[in-house]
């Protein structure tokens, strides 16, 4: 444990560098990492989960012990031990933590609290730590972990546990010499076929992961209980930062936060993985520093998004595949997962509002327009009201909401259910289904208008920075379904439809997703199999011909060939569209690390770095030292990768060596006849960030055409390396010779 005088005085990070642990890059491999992620000037490290997970878990969200740092990753000393080596280098720690749930493990003895409710069941002192309807079971939990139907001569007692195969479940006490039938019939759970979680289970889990099982954390014993590690690594000063895992699974986030707040102190960085629908607020009343930055992925994303191209593939997508528009396909996909994958959780409700009201508070899920409502908010939106009235009735519907908003359990249970409705229903089967330009299906976004105008950029901007200084922003994460640069080329097809030709295949639907994909992916090791691996998770989310519960196998196989097919693909964008796609992935990282709030690099983002959808994105990371030690060294930056490293180490070092230039934001206007294809700012009175958008549709116009910017009053020199000096109003064809995007410092 640290001396008070170690611990450090926790400030906002400039900037935050996201490292996936996992057994094969535990926290001495991250250590070793320190002096690279130093020298390239980021601030603090964003962990994965540390606490104790599942044996072999390669990402950590399912934690079995609370009250244990991960010993495959190196125990607490370890942990402890990276805290000590960045603190020398002058870096922090940010832990991401899972307040939500807790894993249903096997074997089910490295869950203590849920094993003991198993054996001694709704008496247990761990009891309150799960969202069980003993009620609703019979006085039974469901445990929907058995391969196949329940065969009670495949269960046998042997001491004080009960043993399928190499599974054991806890005996209640007194049971032990019951003959089988009897004896399964009087423990306080029910094992089960896996399937029969869909429409059996009883208790709140993690979306429709059933070995995902839901935590009361608003309950203050368990509460104390699940974090007192997490506090006492704050306190400690290993941790200078917290990322809340999926704040809208608990019962009243606000509630939440603020014992976390009081229990962390005011020092403490706090942000919550929150996604925020495009016209959403986050609550002004959070105690926290923002979200972790999806809202401003999608904000990125849009503005290297063309609304004509885009308008353009939508018809076109849906005259060669027969798929319908935005709007229908995520109504039909909430209206099947809600009476599907969640019907287990739709039946629970349905019990607390009694039969009368099934329909209408089935139909205010479906309509509902955000992730979900909270503790004493109004009502939803007239629109939704009326969409739902008129299946549910008005007098059914009106009932519903004000249960909703009068009855705390039923608002959370409702508020609950509404974020894993919206979280399967759109971002694993809609924005897989709907596939028009696949850069837009991403975790926040809007495919049915994804494009995202200069001036709304502006504002969203002016506004992180009036309100929420200190969020978060990303561009690609851990649960991205394709990295920043592999959209900033795909979002090229929004400009050049016809780059998309006519996909071939039998399935038009993959076809087209594979095409897109192809294109995002372009030339890269190991390119077939990660392909395959991408096409056929796309097919089973979008549970159209096949899915994870009724895989189709003559398809599933159908899909390697289509993905070698589609590698054996020209790999590479054409000049015109490399072109645009650079200008995409620069203009994207420029903007992202110049803009309000505190920007996360994900691990090799920093270098140009093309990720499917995970496990993908999870693969081990290769860190550019050498490349970064000869930019520093005076090399020149050849080509994309090395460009966008010159780019972001420059940026992050500024972040943490001059504060001061990143705060405040103004607009700046380009004047001339493509105007509207620079998007540039100022922040404070110091630093100016100029980027190129729809450059391939520029180029094509003939280029700025004597269009200019006028820069604030000073002189300006560009970064990164010795660059040109500039003052007053600059024509943007001088000002972005040498590359698409602009960092100006002025010279004082």
């Amino acid at each position: 444990m640290q001396s008070e005088s170690d611990v450090p005085t926790a400030v906002t990070p400039a900037s935050t560098y996201r490292l996936q642990l996992r057994p094969e890059f535990p926290f001495a491999a991250a250590e070793e990492a320190v002096p690279y992620l130093a020298s390239l000037g980021v601030s603090h490290l964003h962990l994965s989960p540390v606490l104790e997970a599942v044996p072999g878990s390669a990402h950590g969200y399912d934690v079995t012990d609370h009250s244990r740092v991960r010993a495959e990753l190196g125990g607490e000393p370890g942990l402890r031990a990276l805290a000590a080596a960045a603190r020398a280098r002058g870096l922090g720690l940010v832990l991401d933590i899972v307040p939500n749930h807790m894993a249903v493990p096997s074997p089910l003895r490295l869950n203590l609290p849920l094993w003991e409710v198993l054996r001694e069941g709704p008496h247990s002192p761990y009891a309150r730590w799960f969202d069980i309807d003993w009620e609703a079971g019979g006085g039974q939990v469901l445990l929907p972990v058995l391969a196949g139907p329940l065969v009670a001569g495949d269960f046998a007692a042997d001491g004080d546990v009960l043993r399928h195969g190499e599974q054991e479940f806890p005996l209640r006490e007194g049971t032990a010499g019951l003959p089988l039938p009897e004896l399964l019939a009087a423990q306080w759970y029910r094992p089960a076929w896996w399937r029969e979680a869909r429409t059996e289970l009883n208790y709140r889990r993690f979306f429709t992961i059933s070995d995902l099982i839901g935590v009361r954390v608003e309950d203050p014993a368990v509460f104390e209980a699940t974090h007192a590690k997490v506090l006492e690594l704050v306190r400690d000063g290993v941790a200078a930062g917290l990322r809340i895992d999926h704040v809208d699974g608990l019962a009243d986030p606000e509630r939440y936060l603020r014992r976390l707040r009081a229990a962390v102190g005011d020092g403490c960085w706090v942000v919550v993985e929150k996604i925020l629908a495009r016209q959403e607020r986050l609550p002004p009343g959070w105690p926290v520093a923002g979200t972790t930055g999806y809202d401003a992925l999608h904000r990125l994303d849009g503005l290297f998004t063309d609304p004509a191209g885009t308008a353009e593939l939508a018809a076109r997508y849906r005259a060669f595949t027969g798929q319908p528009d935005w709007r229908e396909t995520a109504s039909a996909s909430a209206r099947e997962v809600l009476t599907g994958d969640l019907a287990a959780e739709l039946a629970a409700l349905e019990r607390l509002v009694g039969p009368e009201l099934a329909c209408a508070v089935r139909e205010l899920l479906i309509v509902y327009p955000v992730y979900r409502p909270y503790p004493g908010e109004p009502d939803l939106p007239s629109r939704a009201l009326e969409q739902a009235a008129a299946v549910a009735g008005a007098g059914a519907v009106a009932r519903v909401r004000d249960l909703v908003l009068r009855d705390p359990s039923l608002g959370a249970r409702f508020a609950q259910t509404s974020a894993a409705l919206r979280a399967k229903s759109l971002e694993d089967r809609a924005f897989y289904r709907y596939a028009p330009l696949l850069s837009a299906t991403e975790v926040g976004g809007e495919p049915g208008d994804p494009a995202v105008p200069v001036a709304e950029f502006h504002t969203y901007c002016a506004a992180l920075a009036r309100d929420w200084p200190a969020s978060g922003t990303v561009l690609s994460t851990h649960d991205t379904k394709r990295s920043a640069d592999v959209r900033a080329r795909i979002a090229v097809l929004s400009e050049a439809p016809e780059l998309m030709g006519t996909p071939g295949g039998p399935d038009p639907q993959l076809a087209w997703v594979a095409r897109q994909t192809a294109l995002g992916l372009g030339e890269v090791p190991d390119r077939a199999p990660r392909l395959a691996a991408a096409l056929l998770k796309s097919a089973r989310e979008a549970a159209l011909r096949t899915s994870w519960t009724d895989p189709d196998e003559a398809y599933e196989a159908a899909i390697a060939e289509l993905a070698a097919q589609a590698s054996e693909l020209r790999p590479d964008l054409p000049p015109a569209a490399a072109a645009a796609a650079r200008a995409n992935l620069l203009g994207m990282a420029l903007l992202h690390l110049a803009m309000p709030g505190v920007p996360e690099v994900y691990q090799g983002a920093e270098t140009e770095y093309r990720a499917l959808v995970d496990p993908d994105n999870r693969r081990p990371v290769r860190f550019p030292r050498e490349d970064l030690a000869r930019l520093d060294a005076g090399a020149a930056p050849r080509g994309p990768a090395k460009e966008k490293l010159a780019l972001t180490a420059a940026l992050l070092r500024l972040r943490r060596d001059r504060p001061g230039l990143f705060t405040g934001y103004t607009p700046l206007a380009a004047r001339g006849p493509a105007a509207e294809h620079c998007v540039a700012f100022a922040r404070s009175a110091g630093l100016v960030a100029v980027a190129t958008r729809l450059s391939h549709r520029l180029a094509g116009a003939g280029g700025w055409r004597g269009t200019t910017l006028a820069l604030p009053p000073g002189r300006w020199t560009s970064l990164p390396g010795p660059g040109s000096s500039y003052e007053g109003e600059v024509p943007l064809a001088d000002l972005l010779s040498a590359l698409p995007v602009g960092l100006l410092l002025r010279a004082d």
